[in-house]
C-alpha cells in the first residue's frame, strides 16, 4: 500500500492549529525559533501556516513531549527522520501508536474498576476486593514470577515493593517510565542496538533490574543468562512489549541488552 503525503495544498493558521492542538501559538513560535517546527509558509501579514506535512510532524512532537522526552532529544529524534517520506512518518506514528492502545487498554482497567466500585457503593452491595484493583495490581504476575525465578524471588521482590513509602514507590515507577520512554524514543529515532546511545540505556536497563530485590543478580551484576532471556520476554509478550512502544521497542530493548551482556556480564 501506497502512503501519500497528507494534506498537499490545505494549510492552516497558527491560531487554529493552537487551538485545535490544545497548545498556544508562542508555544508554536517558539518550536519555529529553536528550529523544532517551521510553518510551511508566513503570509504577507506575517501569519504563520501549517500544512499536513507540518500538522504530521507537531503530531509527533506533541506525543513525544508526553512521553517525557525533552526539546532537544525530540529535535534529535526528527532531525533523523526522512521527513519527504511519508511511509517512514506513518512507521514511525504507528510505534506511537502501539504505546497509546497498551495505555488505553490499562486505564480502560483501571476506569472499570472504579466504576464497579462506585456502583456497589451506591447500590448498598458488598465490595469486591478480586475486582477493586485490576490495572492497579503490581502483583498480578506472581505465578509467572515464581514460576520462572521460584518463590522466595517473588516474596522477596514483593516485600521490598511493599516496605517502600509511597514517595519512593512514585520515584521508582518515574524511572521506570522514563527508561521505557527513552527506550520508545530511541526505536524511533532508528538507533542501532550497538550504537553508544543504546549501550547507554542498556546500561541505565541492568542498573535497574540489579536494584529489584529477589532479581537474580541484585545488589551486584545481573547474570547474563537472566539479561538476555528477559529481552527475547520483551519481545515474545506483548504486554512488556508496550511498556517500549510495542514491538520495534522491545526487539531494540532484546539486541541492545544481548550486546551489553556479551561485552560487560
Amino acid at each position: 500500500m501506497t502512503t501519500q503525503a497528507p494534506g498537499a495544498g490545505t494549510d492552516w493558521s497558527i491560531q487554529e492549529i493552537a487551538r485545535l492542538a490544545g497548545t498556544t501559538s508562542r508555544t508554536l513560535r517558539h518550536y519555529d525559533d529553536i528550529g523544532l517546527l517551521a510553518p510551511s509558509r508566513v503570509g504577507h501579514n506575517g501569519y504563520r501556516y501549517y500544512d499536513g506535512t507540518a500538522l504530521v510532524r507537531l503530531q509527533r512532537i506533541l506525543l513525544l513531549r508526553e512521553l517525557g522526552v525533552g526539546l532537544p532529544a525530540v529535535a534529535e529524534i526528527l532531525g533523523r527522520d526522512d521527513q519527504s517520506n511519508p511511509a517512514a512518518q506513518a512507521h514511525a506514528l504507528r510505534t506511537h501508536l502501539d504505546a497509546l492502545r497498551a495505555e488505553q487498554q490499562r486505564l480502560a482497567r483501571q476506569i472499570a474498576s472504579v466504576e464497579r466500585t462506585i456502583t456497589t457503593m451506591e447500590g448498598g452491595g458488598e465490595l469486591m476486593a478480586d475486582e477493586m484493583f485490576d490495572g492497579f495490581d503490581h502483583t498480578k504476575h506472581e505465578a509467572e514470577v515464581t514460576e520462572r525465578w521460584g518463590a522466595e524471588a517473588y516474596r522477596t521482590g514483593d516485600a521490598w515493593w511493599r516496605g517502600l513509602s509511597a514517595q519512593d514507590k512514585a520515584a521508582y515507577q518515574e524511572r521506570t517510565r522514563q527508561l521505557g520512554a527513552d527506550w520508545t524514543a530511541a526505536a524511533q529515532a532508528g538507533v542501532a542496538p550497538e550504537s553508544d546511545e543504546a549501550q547507554a540505556l542498556a546500561r541505565r536497563h541492568v542498573e535497574w533490574l540489579g536494584s529489584i530485590p529477589g532479581t537474580p543478580g541484585h545488589g551486584a551484576a545481573p547474570v547474563k543468562e537472566y539479561v538476555v532471556g528477559l529481552g527475547e520476554m520483551y519481545v515474545a509478550d506483548e504486554r512488556f512489549a508496550a511498556n517500549y512502544g510495542g514491538e520495534e521497542g522491545a526487539r531494540l530493548v532484546r539486541d541492545a541488552l544481548a550486546v551489553y551482556a556479551d561485552r560487560n556480564l
